[in-house]
């Protein structure tokens, strides 16, 4: 692996939120520049090292956001006010997808999921 795609992939795995490009950029320094980032997220990606989603946020835009790929897979609330991510925990969506699977003669695969809202510190 290159050292810009270590950097890359030690970033998402030392996050405890979901990261754009820029974030990646903002905690890796120097190290390589913009275009070489989203090459390396692009190659993490295709490898199934990382995971993305976009996101569409009022506050920031549309953007999409990176994960190291992990063990457990898990949703995110997003607060729309001050764009923390909130981890949700593992997935609880086994019964729904067995259950869509069933009802719509289909095989689910994968899914993403978010939610976006205010969080506490925001609400008050």
């Amino acid at each position: 692996m290159t050292r810009a795609r270590k950097a890359v992939l030690d970033a998402l795995r030392s996050a405890e939120e979901p990261l754009s490009a820029a974030g990646v950029i903002a905690r890796i320094g120097d190290i390589c520049d913009q275009a070489t980032v989203y090459r390396a997220l692009s190659y993490l990606e295709e490898t199934g090292s990382a995971e993305s989603f976009v996101l569409h946020c009022a506050r920031d835009g549309t953007e999409r956001y990176y994960i190291a790929a992990g063990e457990r897979h898990h949703h995110w609330f997003h607060c729309e006010s001050c764009h923390r991510f909130i981890d949700l925990g593992v997935c609880r969506l086994g019964r729904l997808c067995d259950q869509l699977e069933r009802e719509f003669d289909v095989r689910v695969t994968e899914h993403t999921l978010y939610f976006s809202g205010l969080c506490g510190d925001c609400r008050k």
